[in-house]
């Protein structure tokens, strides 16, 4: 998924595509925080993914793929149903509490979850100084937010106490994700196993259809079942909420989405996961300049410790990356340059073009392999 096709893109499309996701996925949480003055949460979160699951569907069937084997769209449902329902369901329901900054921070935190939940990896995880050291780094974070909304200077008892309960929410809601994505990943690795690599699948535009329709419907339920749908007034929406709705449907359930996806099948996914650390970044800053919450020192002191936390517990993957190792090597190299004697440097070039060689057939078997 991550080697690169032989048609190498142009850099402008690689630029393109990293700032859709650095920046439309982090402005995602400010659209939500706006389209909440005029649609309730659950009617949000239906609309939103009716819209953007039928037109990605329509794409997917313009393209030719195909739309629908029965076990492939019931796990797609079912992942679905965790991903963008229960954990989109805790992010609108919170925002109407919190803000979007906030929920942004407290999101970036679910790398917490994916090393704890991730039982088959406990001991990998456990035995890496740097994982566990990033997994005590978010939870200080983590504190710190909860600290800073409790701390704050807010007379009304009640709203402090939804406050609270918006973070539980929310953190909750991540913890979904992270046991929609396990599972998601643990399954699909049990079927390629059992049935080899050639097993019919769906493609993964298709798969995350199904999976806008399955939180689609979800969040219509609960829309219907709430009364949220009998007291939605639909003359009452501000045109410029309707554009907030169209832009989360549009820019961010399918050209960000895309957009990752085409990433990753051109870019190493070490580098394309850089978008957790910019996200809250952008969130904050769009928090900051365009609504009316107050971004504090303690929630820039909380992101900074949540992000560094994140690097840390990632930290084996971007050491393995090649790059990292190629830089590596190069200031080796330099060291062992500048401390040689003049009549070693061609031997110590030597030795280092063999090895640039090594690793270059080293990875084109790797490529073949895979």
């Amino acid at each position: 998924m991550t080697k690169e096709n032989q048609g190498t893109p142009a850099a402008a499309s690689i630029i393109f595509a990293y700032l859709v996701v650095y920046i439309v996925w982090g402005s995602t949480f400010f659209f939500i925080e706006k389209a909440l003055r005029s649609f309730s949460p659950f009617v949000l979160g239906s609309i939103r993914f009716f819209i953007a699951g039928s037109m990605l569907m329509s794409y997917c069937k313009l393209r030719g793929y195909k739309l629908y084997i029965k076990s492939v769209v019931k796990d797609a449902l079912f992942i679905g149903f965790l991903l963008l329902f229960v954990d989109m369901a805790a992010i609108i329901w919170s925002e109407q509490y919190i803000s979007s900054a906030i929920v942004t921070i407290l999101s970036s935190a679910a790398a917490i979850w994916f090393v704890l939940f991730d039982k088959p990896r406990w001991k990998q995880n456990f035995s890496s100084v740097p994982i566990v050291t990033g997994l005590i780094f978010g939870f200080i974070g983590v504190i710190m937010l909860f600290a800073e909304q409790l701390l704050a200077d807010d007379s009304n008892e009640a709203h402090k106490d939804m406050k609270l309960i918006a973070m539980i929410v929310l953190m909750l809601g991540t913890v979904g994700w992270t046991v929609g994505s396990l599972i998601s990943k643990y399954s699909k690795e049990k079927k390629d196993r059992e049935a080899g690599t050639d097993k019919e699948d769906l493609h993964v535009m298709v798969k995350t259809a199904w999976q806008m329709v399955s939180a689609g419907v979800a969040f219509t339920l609960v829309a219907l079942i709430s009364g949220e749908y009998s007291r939605f007034d639909i003359s009452a929406v501000a045109p410029v909420d309707w554009g907030a709705m169209a832009y989360l449907a549009t820019m961010g359930s399918i050209l960000a989405f895309g957009s990752y996806i085409w990433l990753l099948q051109h870019r190493p996914a070490t580098e394309v996961s850089t978008y957790a650390y910019i996200n809250p970044i952008v969130a904050l800053i769009l928090a900051h300049f365009f609504t009316s919450h107050y971004v504090t020192s303690l929630q820039i002191g909380g992101l900074v410790v949540v992000l560094l936390s994140v690097l840390l517990m990632n930290w084996n993957l971007y050491r393995d990356n090649k790059k990292f190792k190629v830089y590596q090597r190069a200031k080796r190299l330099k060291k062992l340059r500048e401390m040689a004697p003049k009549s070693s440097i061609p031997r110590i070039m030597e030795i280092s073009n063999f090895n640039n060689k090594h690793e270059k057939k080293k990875g084109k078997a790797e490529e073949e392999i895979s």
